[in-house]
């Protein structure tokens, strides 16, 4: 048999694999082995298999994991995720909608620490559905908008999905963070939009909350300090070049344990709790880079990213139409298989087809990041709806469904505005590192 013909072999028992409910990283790694195996022999496998596991645990960069994983884990314990959305409540709950839009508000700026869509879904689930059905919110736009604000865990920096994404195509870290501020802002934006419009439409969604005076909101305000002052010093640490991406995941970890210590919440009971979080999460995330470490190199020896790339070209639909087609399949593929997992599986084949065509492989990123979101929320298997689920168990998994199709289309929106004009995602990084 041909390479090609081994490779779409291995793909399928992929899947099959994964269909059956075997761990991504394992299925990763029995596939990439053994099809190393017969298109190169038993002892490239076994260097293959052996020299991955080391060169990924040792890469220094991938240190960013779990010290920011530990950063929001820390700022979730100090209650910073709470006052960020009692500050967003306060300001806006008054308007009509004005809560889910203070959970939106809330998501994001709890992204800015935890770089993971699961963590923000689960963490502003259990803050904001409680007071969204205390007003009487609809289960519709109330289950939405927690579902889709949580995915912006991984287009805000700090994002898990960009640390994967720069490892595995060997693009800068903070390229990457510095490319997913704007698209992010620009994606939080569409979903308050999206709200303004559902409760224009169905008022009864969104119900007016109560007003609070100037000096209750200034109290609040004063309270959600802590994690402005996180971001400011992560992020701004990252844009003025003062810190690394690393060093900055350090200092923000110490910072958030910080205002653990000062809230007098720091217990070993709770540092427990953190660890045990921050390592099974860190475990899960490397685990998987391996998988995606030797796997990628049977991809390489069964040629199908060549032969896929002339089989695209010989379809004649253009750069853009060529690019809608892949992103549509990501948008397909994301239905069924998780993010992340859908990442490293498909990145040996679309990275090299996409940027071959003249695309920006930073600004790439940023569009593969925004399409793994879309599959997130996207039925019949879209893990946030399911993790919202889990924290609201009595509301319908059809009505979850039903509450996030307008943010689904807020995603569509902004992904066509980055497509038309790059340089939503490109000039910040353009400006810093050029």
């Amino acid at each position: 048999m041909s390479p090609e013909i081994y490779g779409v072999l291995g793909f399928l028992a992929l899947f099959v694999l994964l269909g059956f409910g075997t761990p991504v990283a394992i299925a990763l790694l029995v596939v990439g082995f053994f099809g190393t195996v017969l298109l190169n022999g038993f002892t490239a496998a076994a260097y293959s298999l052996s020299g991955q596991v080391f060169a990924t645990v040792t890469v220094y960069e991938l240190t960013i994991i779990p010290l920011f994983i530990l950063m929001g884990n820390l700022a979730s314990s100090a209650g910073l995720s709470r006052d960020l959305f009692d500050a967003a409540h306060k300001i806006v709950g008054h308007l009509r909608g004005g809560l889910a839009a203070a959970t939106i508000m809330g998501c994001a700026g709890f992204a800015a620490l935890s770089g993971s869509s699961i963590a923000s879904a689960i963490t502003m689930g259990k803050v904001a559905y409680p007071e969204m059905r205390r007003f009487n919110y609809g289960a519709r736009l109330a289950t939405g908008s927690i579902a889709a604000g949580g995915t912006l865990g991984i287009l805000i920096p700090p994002s898990t999905g960009f640390v994967v994404y720069a490892v595995l195509t060997e693009e800068s870290i903070g390229r990457l963070f510095m490319a997913g501020v704007l698209p992010g802002i620009l994606l939080t934006t569409m979903f308050l939009m999206a709200i303004a419009i559902v409760t224009a439409f169905r008022p009864e969604e969104g119900p007016r909350g109560p007003s609070f005076t100037s000096g209750q909101k200034l109290k609040s305000l004063f309270r959600a300090t802590g994690i402005g002052i996180i971001i400011l010093i992560t992020i701004g640490g990252i844009y003025t070049g003062f810190f690394t991406p690393v060093e900055a995941a350090g200092v923000g970890a110490f910072f958030a344990f910080a205002m653990l210590v000062l809230r007098r919440k720091c217990s070993l009971g709770t540092l427990y709790n953190v660890s045990a979080e921050t390592l099974r999460t860190t475990g899960m995330a490397f685990f998987i880079l391996i998988g995606a470490n030797v796997f990628s190199p049977f991809v390489a020896l069964s040629h199908l990213p060549t032969t896929i790339a002339d089989g695209m070209t010989g379809l004649a639909l253009g750069t853009y139409g060529t690019l809608a087609l892949i992103l549509l399949g990501y948008v397909i593929l994301g239905m069924f298989i998780e993010g992340l997992s859908l990442l490293v599986i498909t990145l040996p084949i679309v990275f090299p087809l996409v940027t071959g065509m003249g695309f920006d492989p930073i600004w790439l990123g940023v569009v593969m990041v925004i399409v793994l979101e879309m599959g997130l929320i996207s039925p019949p298997v879209g893990v946030n709806v399911f993790i919202v689920k889990s924290v609201v168990p009595d509301v319908r998994i059809e009505t979850i469904f039903a509450g996030i199709m307008p943010f689904w289309l807020a995603m569509i929106a902004t992904l066509a505005l980055i497509v038309a004009f790059p340089e939503i995602a490109l000039l910040i990084p353009n400006a810093m590192f050029n």
